[in-house]
């Protein structure tokens, strides 16, 4: 009984000592998995309260300042009020074709992959307006990336930030590979609706044996003008869509049910009126077209070089012939923003460290904004004359 007394005299000691110790080796652990270090460094975190702390005039960041068009609205009305219904690895290489949307590299990193990268690059060309169309992919220098280990290529038609839209027989070479080499294509297509000048868009998934191997991204928030409502959608053969699905339920679960019928109701009156003047799909484009020739005449009126987007709302202008001794991309944009208060994105944020330098006297524009052209082109202007 003596030894019991003695060991239990001692026994809270014991327990707040390894309470203790326990709390000590749980709180040192990582917060996160190293495979995540570095992903929260986010160009839109920074710029975005840039923007907010210097309230510039905004053609930096893509959204539209102006609502969904009235029919869209409307079905997402009716379908908030439709009843019960509505409320609601070995580590593998992936290619990703330069310029980039910035969340891909982190999303192959987040899944255990390695990200390898291949730049569009400007031809020479001697036409007073480059255009996106300028900006081409070496067959060669793709293939040389390829390895046994690569199992996706990552496209964006039309690219953001430059607006190329890929040609028929561009795609084609990319297919090729995919085929010859087993990879899957992932063909992000959120600006298919926005081509200009005549560029067509064109499936990667609709050359011949890509349909089983192409994901096919889209987004509401372009094709609507509803960036707010967070709905896209991947399409693809079943074989690949079971496994999106799996992922889907168990990590987002779902988009809000009211805007997904909006957006598929948006896409029923679309049907109804493809081809016509009524059709947004022919409307949004139209207006964009008039405000992209704006812009482009506003920045070589004051000594910048744009280079003409095939697609998409955004343009690139090449400052290297006006910043003088002004740092290019990033701190001539923040030095714009602060000072001059126009607000704008470094192209060189959309390429990989290993090629960004190349890339760094671009700066990008987006004409999406009614509000902010004319005041945008007034700061312009006054830059040039060193006001």
């Amino acid at each position: 009984m003596g030894i019991i007394r003695n060991l239990a005299s001692h026994f809270p000691a014991v327990c707040k000592s390894l309470i203790r110790n326990h709390h000590k080796i749980v709180m040192s652990r990582p917060v996160q998995a190293r495979r995540t270090a570095g992903v929260d460094k986010n160009l839109w975190v920074e710029f975005t309260q840039l923007a907010a702390d210097y309230k510039p005039v905004n053609l930096g960041q893509g959204f539209p300042d102006f609502s969904p068009p009235q029919f869209v609205q409307d079905a997402f009305c009716k379908a908030v009020c439709g009843g019960p219904s509505m409320h609601q690895y070995t580590r593998a290489f992936v290619i990703i074709i330069e310029p980039f949307f910035d969340c891909y590299q982190p999303m192959v990193k987040m899944t255990g992959g390695k990200a390898v990268y291949v730049p569009l690059r400007p031809k020479v060309k001697g036409s007073s307006i480059p255009s996106s169309g300028d900006w081409v992919l070496s067959a060669e220098e793709l293939a040389s990336k390829i390895t046994a280990r690569t199992k996706a290529i990552v496209i964006n038609t039309p690219n953001n930030p430059i607006g190329k839209v890929y040609k028929t027989e561009e795609l084609q070479m990319i297919a090729d590979l995919c085929i010859k080499h087993n990879m899957l294509c992932i063909s992000d297509e959120v600006y298919e609706w926005l081509t200009y000048d005549g560029a067509k868009h064109v499936k990667i998934a609709s050359l011949p044996g890509m349909w089983e191997r192409t994901i096919t991204v889209g987004s509401a928030g372009k094709t609507f003008s509803a960036t707010g409502w967070k709905v896209g959608w991947a399409i693809g053969s079943g074989n690949i869509m079971k496994h999106l699905k799996t992922i889907h339920q168990n990590t987002v679960y779902h988009c809000a049910t009211a805007a997904q019928e909006a957006v598929a109701q948006g896409f029923e009156r679309e049907y109804e009126l493809f081809g016509t003047p009524e059709s947004y799909f022919q409307q949004l484009p139209a207006m964009l077209h008039l405000k992209r020739k704006k812009l482009a005449s506003c920045l070589e009126g004051v000594g910048l070089q744009p280079v003409m987007p095939e697609g998409g709302y955004f343009m690139i202008a090449d400052i290297s012939s006006s910043t003088k001794d002004e740092p290019p991309d990033f701190r001539f944009v923040k030095w714009l923003t602060k000072e001059k208060g126009l607000g704008t994105i470094p192209v060189s944020a959309f390429y990989s460290p290993e090629h960004s330098k190349e890339f760094d006297k671009y700066i990008r524009f987006c004409f999406v904004k009614d509000s902010t052209l004319d005041a945008a082109e007034d700061i312009l202007r006054k830059w040039s004359k060193g006001e």
